[in-house]
C-alpha cells in the first residue's frame, strides 16, 4: 500500500497537475496525502467528464458509478478501459487505470478524513454532472451559455469554492485545531478564494471554451450588451464584451484578495499552509493583470502567468515572509499596473 501511495501521490500527481503539485509539495505532511488524494479523485472524475470522444450517456454513467464508489454507496466494478484508451495524455490514461488503487487509499483514511474527502467530491461531481447535462449538444455551431449570474456563482462554488471549505476543515483538524480563529469567517472567505481561482480560469479560457460550445459568461449579461454566446467566436466582439468581462475580472480580483485576507488570518507559524495559499492567489492576480491587457477572444493567444512570474512569486513570498508588513504588501503590489 505504501508503494501504491507513493506512485499515485507523487509521480502520477505531478504528471497530471504540475501547478497544483507545486502547492501540494509545500503542504505539511499531516494533510498532504488527504488533499493530494482528493485532487487525484477529482481529476479522475473530471477526465471522465471531459472525454468528448465518448458519448454523453456513457460518460454520465461512468461518472455516476465512480461517484457511488467514492461516496461508499456503490459496489460495482469499474471498467474504464474504453475511456482510458481515448486519452491523449498518458498520465490521464494511467489515472483511469489506477482508480481502484486510489479508492483503496480512500478507504485507508481515518473515518473523519474519509468523510471530508467524500463531502467535497460529492459537491464537485454534482457540478461536473450538471455541466455535462447543461452543455449536452454544445459545439462551435451551437454555443450554449450559462443563463444567469446565479448559475455562474453556483458553478464556481461546486467546482472550486467547496475546495476552499475542504482545505480549511482539513487544516483545522490537523494543523491548527486549537487556534482562536473565526471559523465562519474563514469558511466564507475560503469559498471566495476557491471561486476566485475558478473565475480566473473561466476568464482565461473564454476563447477555447466557446470553440467547444461552452460559454460560462451568463447569457443575460451578454444580452444586455447586445451579444449572443456565438458572437464570442469572433475576435471583433471583444470591445463590446469588455465592460462585462472587466466586471468579472474585478470580481475575481476581489475574491482573490478575500483569499489573501484568509491566508493572513491563519496562524503565522503555519508557514507551509500560508505559502500553499499565497502562491495560487499571487499567480491568479498576475494572470488577471495579463488578461486586462490581452486579447481574450483571440484563440491563438494563451494568456497566463509566465514561468518567470511564477518563480518571482515563489521567491518573493519566501524571502519576505520574516517581515509581516512586507509580506502582506505582496498582493497589493501584484494588482498595480
Amino acid at each position: 500500500m505504501a508503494s501504491a501511495s507513493n506512485e499515485l501521490l507523487t509521480h502520477l500527481l505531478k504528471d497530471v497537475s504540475r501547478s497544483f503539485y507545486l502547492t501540494l509539495r509545500v503542504l505539511p505532511g499531516k494533510i498532504r496525502p488527504q488533499i493530494g488524494l482528493a485532487y487525484l479523485l477529482a481529476r479522475t472524475t473530471d477526465t471522465i467528464a471531459d472525454t468528448q470522444l465518448v458519448p454523453l450517456d456513457q460518460r454520465l454513467q461512468a461518472l455516476q458509478a465512480l461517484r457511488g464508489r467514492i461516496l461508499g454507496t456503490g459496489e460495482g466494478p469499474l471498467n474504464f478501459g474504453d475511456l482510458a484508451r481515448r486519452q491523449d495524455l498518458p498520465a490521464e490514461r494511467v489515472l483511469l487505470e489506477k482508480i481502484d488503487a486510489g479508492l483503496a487509499l480512500l478507504r485507508n483514511l481515518t473515518e473523519a478524513d474519509r468523510q471530508r474527502v467524500r463531502e467535497v467530491l460529492s459537491i464537485i461531481t454534482s457540478g461536473q454532472e450538471l455541466d455535462l447535462r447543461r452543455f449536452a449538444g454544445a459545439s462551435a455551431e451551437n454555443v450554449i451559455s450559462l443563463r444567469t449570474d446565479e448559475e455562474l456563482e453556483d458553478y464556481t462554488y461546486r467546482v472550486a469554492g467547496c475546495v476552499g471549505e475542504f482545505w480549511t476543515k482539513m487544516c483545522r483538524a490537523h494543523i491548527f485545531p486549537a487556534a482562536p480563529l473565526d471559523d465562519s469567517w474563514l469558511l466564507e472567505n475560503a469559498v471566495r478564494f476557491g471561486k476566485g481561482l475558478q473565475l480566473v480560469n473561466i476568464l482565461r479560457d473564454v476563447a477555447a471554451d466557446v470553440r467547444q460550445g461552452r460559454c460560462y459568461l451568463p447569457g443575460e449579461g451578454l444580452a444586455a450588451l447586445g451579444l449572443q454566446p456565438k458572437d464570442l467566436l469572433e475576435a471583433q466582439s471583444e470591445p463590446r464584451l469588455k465592460p462585462l468581462y472587466t466586471t468579472y475580472l474585478e470580481r475575481a480580483e476581489k475574491h482573490l484578495l478575500a483569499g489573501w485576507a484568509y491566508t493572513n488570518a491563519l496562524p503565522r507559524g503555519s508557514i507551509r499552509v500560508r505559502l500553499a495559499c499565497a502562491w495560487p492567489i499571487l499567480i491568479g492576480l498576475e494572470t488577471i493583470k495579463r488578461l486586462r491587457a490581452g486579447k481574450v477572444l483571440d484563440p491563438h493567444q494563451r494568456i497566463k502567468a509566465s514561468r518567470g512570474d511564477v518563480r518571482k512569486v515563489l521567491w518573493r513570498s519566501v524571502v519576505r515572509y520574516p517581515w509581516p508588513r512586507a509580506w502582506k504588501a505582496i498582493a497589493s503590489e501584484a494588482i498595480l499596473p
